[in-house]
């Protein structure tokens, strides 16, 4: 019966070693998922003002076709 209990508390010992290391993981992951978010939103917003701003930093040029159209 000893044995057995000795055995449990070693295996609950080794699981709650796993579980910190697990929820250490975790939370890295989410920070870097925060971070990546907040790389996207910048590239999507410079994005967006250059779309705004068209061709050639905001001048209005038109743009030829070339001659093959």
């Amino acid at each position: 019966m000893e044995e057995k209990l000795i055995e449990l508390e070693t295996k609950f010992s080794y699981q709650e070693d796993l579980l910190t290391d697990l929820n250490a993981i975790v939370a890295r992951q989410q920070r870097q998922l925060d971070e990546l978010i907040s790389e996207m939103s910048g590239i999507k917003e410079q994005l967006q003002n250059a779309v705004e701003r068209g061709p050639a930093g905001g001048q209005a040029e038109q743009v030829e076709k070339p001659p093959h159209y």
